[in-house]
């Protein structure tokens, strides 16, 4: 039940017709998984417990550190130095007290990765290599969980979005077909506007709540490829590749 602070702190969304006290029940109830808690990952994170999120688990092994502050926007000066996942807890309670929410110091390895994952019904790829979102893409699979993935550099951003408890759903793989040359859509070598990271995490956090709630369309079989410097969208259809890591889905 919805204490009336709760109504209140939610009325502008539980009035959207696709939402409603049932579709706010939803949310409520939802686990995510953010990995990455960066430029992607911590405008996600901010929307999302705005959102009324039930549970959020954070994972990311980083300190904040002073380059980071342009674009990490729940972070201030006063922060750097901290671990990431750590002051983004503290963060969340002045948000919202009653998001439980879990953290993982460590990096996403193969040897963690599959126990946290399956705790989890969404999963939000926030990292800035793509040995990271490989791995998602394949503990994603192994335990059937919905995944949006995003990518950024310069002025452009890439937004997918997986379910794959869907029959025939491609997957990252398919996709790109092999991991992409060292530093491809990589920030440190690329640079990054701070706006860019913004609004592509912001489309991913509308992603979840999209699947969450089962509103809309999704990206299904697509990759949104965003261009703000010239203002150009595109959706691009992708196929399941035969021999893919995906095949028995």
């Amino acid at each position: 039940m919805f204490s009336n602070r709760d109504l209140d702190r939610y009325s502008r969304q539980i009035i959207l017709k696709k939402v409603g006290v049932l579709g706010q029940k939803k949310i409520q109830c939802a686990k995510v998984l953010v990995v990455g808690c960066g430029g992607l990952g911590t405008p996600i994170i901010d929307l999302l417990c705005r959102a009324g999120i039930g549970e959020i688990g954070m994972m990311d092994h980083d300190k904040v550190s002073i380059s980071n502050l342009h674009r990490q926007v729940m972070f201030t000066s006063l922060d750097v130095g901290k671990y990431k996942v750590n002051t983004l807890r503290e963060k969340i309670n002045l948000i919202n007290k009653k998001i439980k929410v879990k953290t993982y110091r460590v990096k996403a390895e193969d040897k963690n990765l599959g126990k946290i994952i399956k705790q989890y019904d969404v999963i939000v790829d926030g990292t800035d290599n793509f040995k990271a979102k490989f791995l998602l893409n394949k503990f994603s699979i192994k335990y059937r969980k919905k995944l949006i993935i995003g990518a950024i550099s310069k002025f452009e951003g890439h937004i997918f979005t997986f379910d794959f408890n869907l029959k025939k759903s491609p997957c990252l793989k398919c996709f790109y077909q092999g991991e992409p040359a060292e530093g491809a859509l990589d920030c440190e070598t690329d640079g990054i506007l701070g706006s860019t990271a913004v609004i592509t995490g912001s489309i991913q956090a509308n992603e979840v709540l999209k699947t969450i709630l089962n509103v809309g369309k999704n990206l299904h079989s697509h990759i949104l490829i965003i261009d703000l410097l010239n203002l150009k969208f595109r959706k691009v259809l992708f196929k399941k590749r035969k021999g893919c890591m995906c095949k028995n889905i």
